[in-house]
């Protein structure tokens, strides 16, 4: 169930889905926070009662203790104020790139709607300033690496924390600034975090959930591309539809294997009269383009599951149970279901790279595209000795592809013990999931190198006589692509036009089945 109209969306009580994150991340919908008096009190009744043992000088983890294996260091009450500017600033260690800004918005809302569940113990007025962030577009600069994925993406998550304190830096508004001018600009007094409320933000998985939402989102576009891209290719071929008769997947039936074999019957119009075949039985590329795809179509549910599990619940340490007066000290920062989902989904993608690879390399093959000329090249006869036409273009999806496969080595397997063997088994969760953004950003430029490619060898299909008109659908596809690609003649370079492709992927441009 989601809980927002198109253009607002609430943090609170209720579930937030995948596409929720994708349209926050993506500025097509604007954050508030619930603001009934139950849900606020519900929230400030967790930070009063860990006021409440303060005063009675409990021992609390990260609160009244050292964190990670110092937990068994007993802070004195006198600083126990001073304890969570140590931790973010102590896990101010990160490189690599920064994260994306579309990925940063992500990652703001997985952070708030975990804090959201009310069992932090954090304030409202933390709540309120995340998402004031959101809704104003201040984006902490967060390198990318440096997260074991337990106890959850502290160190990524840390410039969240000191960025709400007013420390390091934010994207705002175009511009590389200061986060306490930013603050000041808008008329904000930094947060000075109270105890738990720096661990309630870090200890958490909020990373590598932000990013598999986005992960998810693309994968699921990408089937569906993937899909038509190969439909387009049964027709240049002048492959068998038949392949994807409903009888045939009746027998064999994995519900999503069904489903995109009835979008090929939907694209290639199957009952249409068909050209004359050249083979009784396709290549594996095209003949099993359902049986791969529907791998990673029947993989999506579960996929969701995982990651909206985790999207929708409290996934730091301790858990603060104001109800029952429990503080209850676990290992909910553990990433091992986001690390799970998103090494497999690195998998799955991966293998429609490689199935796009091979149609790609039948398409400028004249052994093998059972007529059409040499590299898809649509020079004249007396300068086809000079044009080369796709003949890159499918080295470099090659490239693409090799570098795809080879990223699939799954990273939940290379736990490492860190942190004075305290924490000793992680979940690798957030390079999981970077991977998988490689993998699809990898994957993206397969499709669209092959899309281009596919639609030159209908083009050059279209122009031979008595060729047979186009299905509807596939037909609106052709004459959408041929506005950005028009047909190769003579030689040119194709990297703007791959370019806008995947530009146009990245924002769903067409319009495809499941749309």
């Amino acid at each position: 169930m989601t809980n927002h109209t198109p253009d607002t969306l609430t943090f609170g009580e209720r579930a937030l889905r995948i596409e929720d994150v994708l349209a926050l991340a993506n500025r097509q919908a604007s954050a508030v926070l619930q603001d009934d008096e139950a849900f606020r009190e519900r929230i400030a009744k967790g930070a009063r009662f860990l006021d409440s043992l303060l005063d009675k000088e409990g021992v609390i983890y990260g609160v009244t203790t050292g964190y990670g294996d110092s937990c068994v260091v007993a802070v004195p009450l006198e600083h126990v104020e001073a304890l969570p500017r140590h931790l973010y600033t102590f896990h101010g260690c990160g490189l690599g790139q920064l994260l994306s800004a579309q990925a940063t918005r992500a990652v703001l809302a997985a952070r708030l709607q975990s804090l959201c569940q009310g069992v932090s113990g954090v304030r409202v007025e933390l709540l309120e300033r995340l998402q004031a962030f959101i809704d104003q577009d201040v984006l902490p600069l967060i390198p990318e690496e440096g997260s074991v994925g337990a106890s959850g993406d502290l160190t990524p998550l840390s410039y969240v924390a000191a960025t709400l304190s007013g420390e390091r830096e934010v994207m705002f508004r175009g511009e590389r600034r200061e986060a306490r001018d930013v603050h000041r600009e808008l008329g904000w007094t930094p947060l000075v975090l109270r105890p738990k409320e720096a661990l309630a933000l870090m200890n958490g998985t909020a990373v590598m959930t932000g990013l598999a939402c986005l992960a998810f989102a693309r994968a699921d576009y990408l089937l569906q591309l993937a899909t038509r891209i190969t439909a387009m290719n049964v027709v240049a071929l002048q492959g068998n539809p038949e392949h994807f008769d409903e009888r045939l997947f009746a027998a064999k039936p994995h519900p999503g294997q069904t489903q995109v074999a009835a979008w090929l019957r939907q694209d290639l119009a199957i009952d249409a009269p068909t050209a004359p075949l050249h083979r009784l039985q396709d290549r594996y590329s095209l003949r099993c383009a359902p049986h791969v795809l529907g791998v990673l179509a029947d993989s999506l549910n579960w996929l969701r599951s995982f990651i909206e599990i985790e999207l929708n619940s409290a996934n730091d340490n301790p858990i603060i149970d104001a109800e029952a007066e429990r503080v209850l000290h676990g290992g909910h920062f553990y990433g091992g279901h986001i690390a799970f989902a998103m090494d497999s989904l690195k998998t799955l993608v991966a293998n429609v790279a490689d199935l796009l690879d091979r149609q790609l390399a039948l398409l400028v093959d004249e052994r093998y595209n059972h007529g059409l000329p040499s590299n898809l090249s649509g020079a004249s006869a007396e300068r086809a000795m000079l044009n080369h036409g796709f003949k890159a273009v499918q080295i470099g999806a090659s490239a693409w592809t090799a570098e795809a496969l080879k990223n699939t080595m799954p990273a939940s397997v290379f736990s490492r013990s860190t942190e004075c063997h305290n924490q000793d088994k992680v979940s690798m969760g957030t390079i999981a999931a970077r991977d998988a953004i490689r993998v699809l950003e990898l994957t993206e430029q397969v499709a669209a190198a092959t899309l281009i490619a596919a639609n030159q060898g209908v083009w050059l299909r279209s122009k031979a006589a008595g060729a047979s008109p186009l299905p509807p659908a596939l037909a609106a596809m052709h004459e959408q692509l041929s506005r950005d690609f028009a047909p190769v003649i003579e030689d040119r370079a194709l990297e703007a036009e791959l370019r806008l492709c995947l530009k146009h992927i990245a924002n769903r441009h067409w319009r495809l089945h499941a749309q």
